[in-house]
């Protein structure tokens, strides 16, 4: 099972929508070679380095944390059911509640939308918060979205930049 990366006092919690198989196998989040999240979060700024899969822990050192909406693990995102999406929206505000990081960035627009019964979300910074919260939405990163490196890296950085203007 793969566990969260989570500790109080973060300044972003990036949620993914749930383990792929690679992820499932090796017990690390976006796992996949495919996947793009540890090089996006680095180009972007968060980590001074591209960490590894095997790595994830030290994203705490950076104030950054991981979770997901749903633990069951699929070859595809889109297997995953609108009650699974519906019940893990429901369980990751009770974990955000506990937690209270400066943000949750949930990476992808579609599952955003299912798990917080929302329409017509935009990417970036929504107008809902959990307690003190902010939410925002992020492109998915996984090698099957087919947003160029460039346009995911831009939109993760606006993130990491509006942070720094918090003093976060």
């Amino acid at each position: 099972m793969i566990q969260d990366i989570l500790e109080p006092g973060l300044r972003v919690v990036f949620c993914g929508i749930n383990p792929g198989k690679s992820s499932a196998h090796t017990g690390y989040h976006f796992a996949h070679p495919g996947n793009r999240f540890w090089k996006v979060i680095h180009l972007a700024g968060f980590t001074e380095r591209q960490l590894k899969p095997e790595e994830e822990r030290q994203l705490l050192d950076t104030r950054c944390g991981i979770t997901m909406l749903v633990e069951r693990p699929t070859v595809q995102a889109t297997e995953v059911k609108l009650h699974e999406l519906r019940q893990g929206g429901r369980d990751l505000v009770k974990k955000i509640e506990d937690y209270q990081p400066t943000t949750l960035a949930i990476l992808g627009k579609q599952a955003y939308e299912q798990a917080f019964s929302q329409r017509g979300a935009h990417w970036g910074k929504q107008s809902i918060t959990i307690g003190a919260t902010q939410v925002w939405v992020l492109p998915n990163p996984s090698g099957l979205n087919r947003a160029p490196l460039e346009k995911l890296v831009e939109a993760y950085r606006e993130l990491d930049e509006a942070l720094m203007v918090r003093g976060m």
